[in-house]
């Protein structure tokens, strides 16, 4: 008999036997438990899918509720079998950053051009699924294996490291709430358990915000949080989109964002397989379609391009509750949420100096997701060929190093990510090609 194009979830109890997954993809438990789950997904995507926009100055409102709607599409186009939430993604913010010229602060004046470049890159991905669903992903493990992968990854944190230091040394009040937000976030990641733990990003931006408060609405130092913005917006009101505008240098210059998009929800995937047992790999090409197509709807929406995101992985790790419905519950949430103006006005209080502290945490932890890569996989450093590529790919994108061709000017990480994809390819065939003489 043919297979129906969604599963027919089952009605489980979730028991704990030490074995597999409570709660299978093609599972659900009572919907009162279903719906706690949904929620949870929220919360967890909630603090970087509401960071990423604020640090490219894109609105968060409008974010949150492109990630609802992505998450949906990308729920039809895997057919109810990959449970995943689609959420900003950072690997975005360097190059939106560079091609917008955007301060750190407020709205994105440019963020057009940005958007044009969103969308070019969602083709691009969308091009890669579809060659994916036709032959499979091996020739992307072997073009990007673990070692370039690594260092792209890595990359994109150092980068960004520059750009989220600037913004929080204006004055020394600003400087030390970095610290304290830095201290709270680093806190919150060692000294509690569960699901506090996992959300450590959301829980020590609070802290620190509420320090913040304290000492300047309340002790009267450094700038006061503004609170009648929150008291003005309306309740429910629509999201506030913007159109795209398409100029060949930024669409150039975002669209290799496809590269990493494609890495990341690679190892996403498989790492769902093993914790479900299930296997998940023939539906890789309609993922990254699924992702590719949402990226594209949301930069023509004025929303961040979207990616599978690792913390909801890890709540499904936590709980292993793994029922792709848990996902359907968390797109409508989000896009509930994102019909609330006050919720917005609340998130655009968050002041620069505690946004700033958050923004060197996230990027130091985008570095080091990095070098953990290298570590699960076993690279070996001993070879001098991952070592060459590992060591220029860094100091590429750390440095910034930028390429002009003609009117085009590639940036840091732009280079590092071909430069580590290229010089794999070189420096394995030449290898090759010593052994076999």
């Amino acid at each position: 008999m043919a297979e129906s194009f969604f599963p027919k979830w089952r009605l489980r109890q979730g028991t704990s036997d030490g074995l597999g997954p409570v709660i299978n993809t093609d599972e659900r438990l009572p919907w009162p438990q279903m719906m706690a789950m949904g929620l949870q997904h929220v919360v967890a995507m909630f603090g970087a899918t509401v960071l990423a926009p604020l640090l490219m100055g894109f609105d968060p409102n409008l974010a949150i509720f492109m990630s609802g709607v992505g998450t949906l599409l990308f729920f039809v186009f895997v057919g109810g079998r990959v449970p995943s939430y689609l959420g900003s993604s950072f690997a975005f913010i360097g190059l939106v950053i560079a091609v917008t010229g955007y301060g750190g602060s407020g709205p994105n004046a440019n963020m057009g051009v940005a958007l044009g470049g969103i969308i070019a890159c969602g083709a691009l991905y969308t091009l890669i699924g579809l060659l994916v669903a036709a032959v499979g992903t091996s020739w992307i493990e072997k073009l990007m294996p673990p070692v370039v992968t690594g260092a792209v990854v890595a990359v994109i944190g150092l980068n960004l490291a520059p750009i989220a230091v600037k913004g929080v040394v204006a004055n020394n009040f600003d400087a030390w709430m970095a610290l304290v937000t830095i201290l709270c976030v680093g806190g919150v990641a060692v000294f509690t358990r569960g699901m506090t733990q996992r959300l450590l990003i959301l829980i020590g931006l609070l802290l620190a915000y509420v320090i913040y408060a304290i000492l300047t609405n309340g002790a009267g130092l450094g700038k006061p949080i503004d609170f009648g913005v929150v008291a003005n917006a309306p309740w429910f009101g629509m999201p506030k989109f913007v159109a795209p505008v398409f100029k060949a240098d930024a669409m150039s210059l975002l669209a290799p964002v496809a590269i990493i998009l494609v890495a990341e929800n690679l190892g996403h995937i498989k790492a769902v397989s093993a914790m479900t047992g299930k296997d998940l790999d023939r539906y890789m090409g309609r993922a990254f379609i699924g992702d590719g197509v949402a990226t594209m709807i949301s930069g023509a929406a004025g929303g961040t391009g979207v990616t599978t995101y690792a913390e909801n992985i890890g709540v499904m790790a936590v709980t292993r509750i793994y029922s792709t419905l848990v996902f359907v519950i968390a797109a409508v949430v989000a896009l509930i949420l994102g019909f609330s103006p006050k919720f917005g006005a609340v998130i655009q209080t968050i002041p620069g100096a505690v946004l700033g502290g958050v923004s060197i945490v996230v990027f130091g932890l985008i570095a080091v997701a990095g070098a953990r890569i290298w570590v699960e996989n076993k690279v070996d450093f001993s070879d001098n060929r991952n070592l060459i590529v590992a060591a220029v790919t860094l100091v590429l994108g750390a440095g910034d190093f930028t390429l002009k061709i003609g009117q085009f000017s590639l940036g840091g990480i732009g280079t590092a990510t071909f430069g580590a994809i290229i010089l794999y390819a070189i420096l394995s065939a030449a290898g090759e090609r010593k052994s076999r003489g």
